[in-house]
């Protein structure tokens, strides 16, 4: 199988497994307890803490480890929501994010919140001005996603981050700062203080770590009401045994990552390019949907005219490649990707896109084989 759908989900690392696999079993032992057993679980952890701030450039007490993305983009709004109702109810976020983020800031309306939601330019894209201007007196959170999950698009969030802040003061209010960074790990920079956030989500199967395991930088001194309570694990912010193998393999696989940014950039943005250059050329109808340059390296998301994006899936699926109509988590829907439609697409391009997301395992022979299979397909589907 020719698998290009890195966005959805990614494969354990044989390093990341091996790295783990000692706490099934031979090291099983609870972190919270006293004995050795437990002191070597517990010194896992703290090495895999270590690992993660050292990427995240955090202090370790500001990296809590979760169950998935999902619930540290949960943890992140709802907590900061709840931590700081009494001085304002009032949230930003943008048209595009994943649903992740965006359904629990739905809920939080149902809870007395405001939220504005920013819109998006064409390619996807949040202005940092407009972002300012959202501000208000009573805004406590501003949550915009470093990369996009959909079409790879990138957010200046420190631009953001920077506007925001200056009107949040102008305007005597407290603001904090969220991104989701989940697509970005591994193709760009995560470095805490110069994104400029508060909070930042991170997920361990796009970065080759297994399903289950999730990462929120909270920073210090951030207000902060657990979704979970009980143990008081993660200092209080956590409840929970700690997955001790998880978290041994979030540290190792989110440290390759980083190690390996620059040449997996270069290499799959090639990738990419060839697959692009390769289809338009073949097929001038079909539109590149996303920013041209201020994107994530191994995404490329298209629209094909006259056709729906399930049936190219199946053709694509037929020749043994493996690739997306969107979010994974979204994917049995027939609904248009909200992504697309809030870039002003218009619903039967919307309804009609394919993407593409490469790996670590991803080669030229790959792209070769979509370049040929992809047009074939959607050539069928339209003679049809």
């Amino acid at each position: 199988m020719i698998y290009l759908d890195h966005a959805a989900t990614t494969p354990v690392r044989p390093e990341v497994f091996e790295a783990m696999q000692p706490f099934f079993s031979e090291h099983f032992g609870n972190p919270s307890s006293l004995y050795g057993l437990a002191q070597e679980a517990r010194d896992a952890v703290a090495e895999s803490r270590e690992r993660v701030a050292a990427v995240l450039n955090c202090r370790t007490s500001e990296v809590v480890f979760t169950g998935n993305g999902t619930e540290s983009n949960n943890t992140a709004i709802k907590g900061v929501a709840s931590a700081m109702r009494e001085k304002g109810r009032h949230i930003i976020t943008s048209a595009v994010e994943h649903h992740a983020v965006l359904h629990p800031a739905e809920q939080l309306e149902k809870d007395g919140f405001e939220v504005t939601v920013l819109p998006v330019d064409e390619f996807g894209r949040v202005s940092p001005q407009a972002a300012a201007d959202a501000v208000r007196q009573d805004t406590v959170l501003i949550s915009v996603m470093l990369a996009n999950n959909e079409v790879g698009t990138t957010q200046d969030v420190a631009e953001i981050s920077r506007l925001v802040r200056e009107r949040s003061a102008e305007l005597g209010g407290e603001v904090k700062v969220h991104t989701d960074a989940a697509q970005a790990a591994g193709k760009m920079s995560l470095d805490t203080k110069s994104l400029d956030v508060d909070l930042l989500s991170l997920t361990g199967h796009k970065i080759y770590a297994p399903k289950g395991i999730g990462v929120l930088f909270v920073r210090r001194n951030t207000p902060l009401e657990p979704l979970l309570s009980g143990g008081g694990q993660e200092r209080q912010r956590r409840s929970g045994t700690e997955n001790v193998p998880y978290i041994v393999a979030m540290g190792a696989a989110l440290e390759l990552a980083e190690t390996e940014r620059e040449d997996f950039v270069s290499r799959t943005a090639a990738l990419r390019d060839r697959i692009e250059s390769g289809i338009l050329k073949q097929m001038p109808d079909t539109k590149l949907n996303g920013h041209p340059e201020q994107r994530l390296p191994n995404i490329t998301n298209l629209s094909f005219t006259g056709v729906q994006g399930e049936p190219v899936l199946l053709g694509l699926d037929f020749k043994d490649i493996a690739a997306s109509s969107g979010s994974a988590c979204s994917s049995a829907s027939v609904e248009p990707s909200h992504v697309l439609m809030a870039m002003g697409l218009t619903e039967e391009l919307a309804v009609g896109s394919v993407r593409i997301s490469l790996g670590r395992e991803s080669s030229e022979a790959d792209a070769e084989e979509t370049i040929k299979a992809l047009p074939e397909i959607v050539d069928r589907l339209r003679s049809m």
